[in-house]
């Protein structure tokens, strides 16, 4: 159980998409998913030194720039994915989570 292979079944920088799968796969009694999110950035604009980024200081305030993921066990991937289909979920693995123009 703990060290059951897992496959990532969502990956992609949409945090409501992110809570609905994860919201879904708790209520249908899935156990062993992985569902978090991490920074895409490893630094903010002005550098290590400064934590405040001026980007989220615009008129829709903080930026949401990470990267949302869902892993379930192997085993349990096509029944995941047939759930998350009936609920009207659909799922997406995005490979480049830069964008066409890469970093900036």
């Amino acid at each position: 159980m703990w060290f059951a292979k897992k496959v990532t079944l969502f990956k992609k920088k949409d945090r409501e998409t992110w809570q609905r799968i994860r919201d879904t796969l708790k209520a249908e009694g899935f156990k062993g998913v992985r569902a978090s999110h991490y920074a895409i950035e490893s630094l903010n604009a002005c550098g290590c030194g400064s934590k405040l980024d001026p980007r989220n200081f615009g008129a829709g305030g903080k930026i949401d720039r990470d990267v949302y993921f869902v892993d379930v066990k192997e085993e349990d991937l096509t029944r995941a994915q047939e759930v998350l289909t009936q609920n009207g979920i659909v799922l997406s693995i995005e490979e480049d989570v830069w964008g066409r123009h890469g970093r900036v």
